[in-house]
């Protein structure tokens, strides 16, 4: 499966983090969405994006890899690569953007963002969440069921 998603992302500590080529970056305590897409399997590359143990190559491993970081939620839509750019302009928007963060392939200002009010209805957006389903914090790419 290919697509788009959106790893909602919760750090609970203040850090600053070594992040590749990008240097030192800070991050405050709250909840970040980090924008993303896969053109060939998306749930292998989430599956990666939620292993602690990995070697770090893109700039979103350095921050996920790091104690006090985890990933809340999961959320995927179908499209092309270019609404990967879309979608981080429109968080954007109405975010705190981390420069430079996770868009070196494009030239969008950031695929990284400090959510200000703690949510991001991306629903709006046409994303579906997941679930996750284990303590290892890996995830089924499975529609969550309504409740």
């Amino acid at each position: 499966m290919k697509g788009i998603y959106v790893l909602l992302i919760e750090a609970k500590n203040p850090s600053r983090i070594k992040v590749g080529k990008l240097g030192e970056v800070a991050f405050s305590a709250g909840l970040y969405a980090y924008v993303g897409s896969a053109q060939n399997s998306i749930e292998k590359r989430v599956e990666r994006h939620l292993r602690k143990l990995k070697p770090c190559f893109w700039h979103i491993d350095y921050l996920l890899s790091q104690n006090g970081i985890a990933v809340q939620q999961v959320f995927y839509k179908a499209g092309r690569k270019e609404e990967e750019c879309r979608i981080a302009k429109s968080l954007a928007a109405e975010n705190e953007s981390l420069e430079s963060f996770g868009c070196s392939d494009c030239r969008c200002e950031s695929h990284l963002f400090k959510l200000n009010k703690n949510t991001a209805d991306l629903t709006k957006l046409g994303f579906v969440p997941f679930a996750k389903t284990s303590k290892e914090e890996t995830v089924s790419l499975e529609k969550q069921k309504a409740h």
